[in-house]
């Protein structure tokens, strides 16, 4: 049977309350007699109680009763000088955490853009990589270096689409060099992408939500978007420096121009707020959908808006296949999905509202809005047209990455 919380709580209150009085062994007699006191199975009561080891609540324990030496002072008895103790696995080792760097360095791993950094590997083969290479270390060590480094043990996840192509994960470096420097020098740096297209209706949401027992929520029991009252299109902007969002919600069509006019809007909303002396945005994006770098009009859309602001903006496509790793989708989307989990989306007041109280404790925020524009699709985009387009196709794949400045501005 597991402990009484109450009979844990009470244990780690009284503890809380003296412990700063004690030295190290006199913490340990305390324990040991709390565990005394509660008999059988005392001593893993208050382990779990004070997030000591049980083998410190037992030595205190066993402490209480043997003799103290007449030639020891029981209250100093196996303390350590200050600093004493262990040394550091790194202290010892200066080039282990650079050996251990090399061995999950982000860029090996196929996503070199994420500021968290991912490790497919376990802290068992790594110690036992480690120790091969002259760095004997334990798997235990190593999960603590690596949480200290910034990694996090994750699971898989979805993110091929289609065959690799040879030089993706040079794009991904070029493209995270490209990011890093922007930011390095305080400028805008935007992740773009349209959300799923989500029905508009009394319709069914995947999740929970809690309500009066027996009283869930009633929704139609078809989901056809001839029943629907329209089809809500999301498209988000995430401004990765600051840790915030913009949507616009369409209701008619995903298109380059509603893109566009959705990085826009969130500059005239947010962005030229926090980013006053800018001079140049770079955009991260997808290279298919409504932004791919094959679409004419997305180009001349973009040609639109550096004129507009009289900014250069800097257009960085992430390879093929590699959808999943635009930083908006697990920075932003899956946040706003997780939001409005099983609510239904009654109206489009209902879709904007979900998205823009959606925040994390990391310190995520949202804006958004009704875009009300009706956009049409086909817009043909002559060759006269995108002659006069003022681009600079960077040296190393100049079709995904791109410099677009204003009109007026010399090349």
């Amino acid at each position: 049977m597991p402990p009484d919380p109450a009979v844990l709580a009470d244990i780690a209150a009284r503890y809380e309350r003296i412990h700063a009085h004690l030295n190290e062994r006199q913490r340990r007699l305390w324990a040991g007699n709390e565990a005394a006191a509660l008999g059988w199975g005392g001593i893993g009561i208050v382990a779990k109680a004070l997030k000591m080891s049980a083998r410190r609540v037992s030595e205190g324990k066993s402490e209480l009763v043997e003799e103290a030496s007449p030639f020891e002072e029981p209250a100093t008895k196996q303390i350590r000088r200050p600093g004493g103790g262990r040394k550091r696995a790194e202290d010892k080792d200066p080039g282990l955490l650079d050996a251990l760097e090399r061995l999950v360095d982000p860029a090996t791993r196929g996503d070199p853009t994420s500021p968290l950094r991912w490790t497919s590997k376990s802290t068992q083969k790594l110690s036992e990589e480690l120790t091969a290479q002259g760095h004997p270390i334990s798997p235990d060590v190593v999960g603590r270096l690596l949480k200290e480094q910034g990694y996090s043990l994750q699971s898989t996840r979805k993110r091929y689409e289609g065959s690799d192509h040879p030089d993706r994960d040079d794009q991904f470096c070029y493209l995270a060099k490209m990011a890093q420097a922007q930011l390095n020098g305080g400028g805008p740096v935007i992740s773009v992408d349209t959300k799923s297209k989500e029905l508009v209706g009394n319709f069914k949401q995947k999740g929970v939500e809690w309500h009066l027992k027996g009283q869930p929520p009633e929704v139609e029991a078809y989901d056809f978007p001839s029943i629907a009252d329209g089809k809500a299109v999301p498209y988000g902007v995430y401004d990765v420096l600051n840790n915030e969002g913009w949507v616009s919600v369409g209701i008619s069509r995903d298109t380059a121009e509603f893109a566009v006019n959705s990085i826009g809007t969130w500059w005239q909303r947010m962005g030229k707020e926090r980013f006053k002396d800018a001079q140049s945005i770079v955009i991260t994006a997808d290279c298919g959908g409504s932004n791919s770098y094959r679409t004419r009009l997305w180009k001349a859309e973009i040609q639109n808006l550096a004129d507009e602001l009289q900014l250069n903006i800097t257009v960085l496509h992430y390879p093929p296949g590699t959808s999943k790793w635009n930083r908006i989708e697990h920075r932003m989307f899956n946040h706003i999905t997780m939001n409005w989990r099983g609510r239904p989306l009654t109206s489009f007041e209902v879709v904007v509202e979900c998205i823009a109280n959606t925040t994390t404790s990391t310190g995520l925020s949202i804006q958004a809005e009704l875009d009300e524009t009706i956009y049409e699709k086909g817009i043909k985009v002559s060759d006269q047209e995108m002659g006069a387009i003022n681009i600079r196709r960077h040296d190393f794949h100049g079709e995904w990455n791109y410099t677009i400045s204003p009109s007026d501005q010399v090349i």
